[in-house]
């Protein structure tokens, strides 16, 4: 194992100590999408998106939220509309469970994802192909 194997091997065993219990994933059609940027002294923008997600055989509603800062550059979030099938990669919120803090989205309807994944895109378990015999 080279150096730079290690060094990514310790700091993916440190997270995991650190957050493995709160990750969680989820995966449904998305209700509602409300994606907000502000914007403070032409410089520093904010980007906070909230995600409503219905998962599929579920009465639940789970609330999910992307807040991401950035200097000078407006921060990039995908195009997800209402009726999307996603997956979502996230953290449970400390105080309130039904909250999630969004890691990675993947959108299955349009093979897109927030932050790339070399893994190819799973198939929605929805569209089950037949086999004929």
């Amino acid at each position: 194992m080279g150096f730079k194997d290690k060094i990514t091997d310790y700091y993916t065993k440190s997270y995991l100590k650190k957050y493995g219990d709160r990750l969680t994933q989820a995966q449904g059609n998305v209700l509602s999408v409300k994606i907000d940027v502000k914007r403070y002294l032409w410089i520093f923008y904010v980007l906070t998106a909230v995600v409503l997600i219905k998962p599929e055989r579920s009465k639940n509603i789970i609330k999910c939220t992307y807040k991401k800062k950035r200097w000078f550059k407006k921060p990039f979030f995908i195009n997800i509309n209402q009726g999307h099938l996603v997956i979502v990669q996230a953290l449970k919120d400390k105080k309130v469970r039904e909250n999630l803090k969004i890691l990675n989205i993947r959108n299955l309807s349009n093979r897109q994802d927030l932050i790339p994944v070399d893994q190819p895109q799973p198939k929605s378990l929805t569209k089950v192909q037949r086999v004929r015999k």
